[in-house]
């Protein structure tokens, strides 16, 4: 039994996501993303259950583990009960915690995903908070998200939003007890450390490219490259 594999054993998520591939194919047939992507839910799960150190290595410094979109499709279809993406959640983790993901255009965006999302959570509270999406950012959104970013007090006072306000509502401020206690959960569940570990493996790979690195925020040329950086090579 290879190594990488001994690892994987410890994340309880794949013990509970692979139980008896029978190589039926049903998770691919159900999968939104085996329809848009490079991505075979099937063909990933059969390359784990070889054990083969080599391939598991590379699934991990693949893009492939990066496509799947979490809606437990699959967990719904399979008839032997596996859930290739619990499988998928723990590749990404050990991706994480042994720097491969850093190989891989997908890969390098947990970078992004950790300066945005993942300090957002602790700082506000929020995953994605309105006053963070900031339209420098999120050209997408369009001139009138551009409007209510620079005027988003006025438009929610109007909307009846309860803005960084206290009281109740989706975007009231959140109370410090609140914050402390998920701060607590990140320290005690390894969340932290799993962050100081994609903070560090992203640093050295922003120094093997040659990009500006930062030690805090998003104004970086690798955070830039990281969160614009798109091969347009991922489709079918």
């Amino acid at each position: 039994m290879g190594k990488l594999y001994d690892l994987l054993l410890q994340d309880i998520r794949f013990e509970e996501g692979l139980n008896a591939c029978m190589n039926c194919g049903v998770c691919t047939a159900i999968c939104p993303a085996a329809e848009f992507y490079k991505y075979d839910p099937r063909e990933i799960v059969d390359t784990i259950q070889t054990k083969d150190e080599e391939k598991t290595e590379a699934l991990l410094k693949s893009e492939t583990i990066w496509y799947c979109g979490q809606c437990m499709s699959c967990k719904t279809r399979c008839p032997r009960g596996n859930t290739p993406a619990l499988v998928i959640m723990a590749l990404r983790t050990l991706s994480q915690k042994l720097g491969y993901f850093t190989d891989s255009e997908k890969g390098r965006q947990q970078f992004a995903i950790k300066r945005t999302v993942g300090e957002n959570i602790l700082k506000y509270g929020y995953c994605v908070p309105t006053y963070a999406v900031d339209p420098k950012m999120h050209p997408e959104q369009g001139p009138i998200w551009e409007h209510i970013f620079n005027n988003i007090d006025d438009v929610m006072d109007r909307l009846g939003g309860n803005l960084k306000k206290k009281g109740s509502g989706a975007l009231r401020e959140i109370h410090q007890k609140n914050l402390d206690e998920l701060d607590k959960i990140f320290e005690v569940t390894g969340g932290y450390k799993l962050y100081g570990e994609i903070e560090n493996y992203s640093e050295k790979k922003a120094g093997e490219m040659g990009l500006e690195f930062k030690k805090e925020g998003i104004d970086n040329e690798y955070f830039r490259h990281v969160y614009t950086c798109n091969s347009d090579n991922h489709g079918k």
